[in-house]
């Protein structure tokens, strides 16, 4: 299976609304998790937060990435400056390693039918490629381990870290037995 990766557009928006559906990928956060303090975050919930990402798109700022199979949008991928996610700065987990200027990967999501098909590490991939050719030195994400079993999909948002091992990134860091932070040196 073929994933194309672009990054979202104007143009694209309608695909990516078509990939999140109704209910924004995961119970109305259209991906503002990671750029929205909590509070503003709970608050703007659903159609507040796809108007806050559509702003973002609209000024050009192409908050991510979308995966393609056979021209249709099956994946998406939240990249950019760590900056741009403030939400890392404050948490306890994901937090800065350094004062190193990186790339961060904070949200993958696949759409039901094309999940466990091999499409994630493709998806890093491009991400990669993506930051690399905007001047990015260093991409870092902040994926899950899990330590027995199988992780609820909602849980599974940050993507998993065997993906990223395969993808040619290496452990920094590790806060929490379950998390750690990764990084791709380009």
């Amino acid at each position: 299976m073929k994933l194309e990766v672009h990054p979202v557009t104007s143009a694209r928006w309608p695909d990516l609304v078509r990939l999140f559906g109704p209910r924004g990928a995961c119970g109305g956060c259209w991906c503002m998790t990671p750029r929205l303090p909590r509070a503003e975050y709970e608050r703007k919930k659903g159609a507040g937060n796809r108007r806050a990402l559509r702003r973002l798109v609209q000024a050009g700022r192409e908050p991510g990435l979308i995966g393609y199979v056979d021209g249709e949008p099956v994946a998406w991928c939240a990249i950019g400056p760590r900056e741009e996610f403030p939400r890392l700065a404050t948490s306890r987990v994901c937090k800065p390693v350094d004062d190193r200027l990186v790339w961060s990967i904070v949200c993958q999501f696949v759409t039901p039918p094309f999940r466990r098909r091999g499409l994630s590490v493709p998806l890093i991939r491009g991400a990669v490629a993506y930051a690399r050719a905007r001047g990015a030195r260093t991409v870092e994400a902040y994926p899950i381990e899990p330590r027995m079993g199988r992780v609820p999909e909602v849980f599974a948002w940050t993507g998993f870290a065997a993906a990223y091992l395969e993808a040619g990134f290496v452990e920094v860091a590790r806060r929490s037995p379950t998390r750690p932070i990764v990084r791709r040196n380009l």
